[in-house]
């Protein structure tokens, strides 16, 4: 069964998601229009967007992430 949800865009359909054995959580959506978005987070603290502007965004948990922009451009940030 999907889930109506809300963004500031519009609304959203959730395709999928769960949690399996690990304790990690992973979500997909679907906005509509061909335009798709999923993301997840690990047990260990890390986890990554894929937005359906078509940007990600990772944090590895440990104060290091890194955000690729629509247009390719990379920006990342370390931790202490």
């Amino acid at each position: 069964m999907s889930d109506k949800g809300g963004s500031s865009g519009g609304g959203y359909t959730t395709t999928s998601s769960g949690t399996n054995s690990q304790g990690n959580h992973y979500c997909s959506r679907d906005y509509g229009n061909g335009s798709n978005a999923y993301h997840y987070s690990n047990s260990n603290g890390s986890y990554y967007y894929s937005n359906p502007n078509g940007s990600t965004y990772y944090n590895n948990g440990s104060g290091s992430s890194q955000y690729t922009s629509p247009s390719g451009n990379t920006y990342k940030s370390t931790g202490k």
